[in-house]
């Protein structure tokens, strides 16, 4: 049966665990893994613009041994005269594997549905997950063993970021905490999801309105953009709301003594996140960065050889 990746519990803690160690591994030795050789393509669609997943996903394609093809649906018939699931019938005649960034879960569920490739989200309106794996994988780095830690993720917590958080902290067994105003709330699915996953791990899941109960003691404290790609119409109602949510030094100081700062940027600085913050010594936003491409590229080998 072939496997997708389109949210973060698609795999289960012992297969991210798996994943992470790969990523570790194929760090270390950057260009030892081929499993693309010959070459293979690997089909790259951006509905949305982007900088880290792009040259992430295009480099580290090409370090695995293949080709990456880069589409955009702008200049494809995808979204336009043709259903995903079209598509996708197309492009398994040709490629090893689909990555998309969109919008809507649905059209990624509806590509993995009809094609036997691996179809990787490498985001959409609700999800993350290929984020959180580099996220993951530079706690792991900077804290040690993942099982135990706790995470603050503070500001939309209707945002992909934070609702990936629940979910792959949750497989990982962490503790995970979203402060978030009650109207951005994460989907309770999600919530109920990530709980039930905890459950299975040792993990816990909390979801409150108070900034400071969430990061009271925290080992990694995480926020990202109040104004997401599609909702710059609401910019300036979303920095009213969520100013108390603003990661700065005065809110750090509540977590823990080396507790570290997280960001998947682009940062909006001043706004989420302060410069004493982002460019101080807890942050780790730079190799949270390139851990894009070592997670990435594990995480395709993995799905390659599943």
């Amino acid at each position: 049966m072939t496997r997708h990746f389109l949210r973060d519990d698609d795999v289960t803690p012992a297969e991210q665990a798996a994943i992470l160690d790969l990523a570790v591994a194929m760090k270390q030795d950057r260009w030892g893994a081929k499993p693309l050789a010959g070459p293979q393509s690997v089909a790259v669609i951006f509905d949305k613009s982007s900088t880290r997943t792009r040259v992430s996903f295009h480099v580290g394609i090409s370090d695995l041994g293949g080709i990456p093809l880069i589409i955009s649906t702008a200049n494809s018939q995808l979204g336009g005269k043709e259903t995903p699931s079209d598509t996708a019938r197309v492009l398994e005649r040709m490629v090893s594997a689909i990555v998309w960034r969109t919008y809507g879960q649905d059209g990624l569920e509806e590509m993995a549905a009809g094609t036997t490739v691996p179809v990787v989200n490498a985001l959409s309106d609700d999800f993350h997950p290929c984020q959180l794996l580099a996220d993951l994988l530079t706690i792991r780095e900077h804290r040690g063993a993942l099982a135990g830690q706790t995470v603050a993720f503070v500001g939309d917590g209707r945002s992909n970021m934070a609702q990936s958080y629940l979910l792959a902290c949750a497989t990982a067994g962490m503790h995970v905490r979203v402060a978030a105003p009650d109207t951005f709330d994460p989907s309770p699915d999600v919530v109920t999801a990530a709980e039930n996953r905890a459950a299975e791990t040792g993990g816990s899941v909390l979801v409150v309105s108070d900034p400071v109960a969430a990061v009271a003691g925290a080992d990694v404290v995480v926020t990202d953009t109040w104004v997401s790609m599609g909702k710059e119409d609401e910019k300036l109602e979303r920095l009213r709301i969520f100013e108390p949510y603003r990661v700065d030094d005065r809110l750090m100081s509540h977590a823990a003594p080396d507790a570290v700062f997280m960001h998947c940027l682009p940062a909006d600085r001043g706004y989420e996140v302060t410069a004493d913050v982002i460019d101080g010594p807890r942050s780790i936003i730079w190799d949270e960065a390139e851990n894009r491409l070592h997670a990435q590229k594990a995480l395709l080998a993995w799905l390659l050889a599943a």
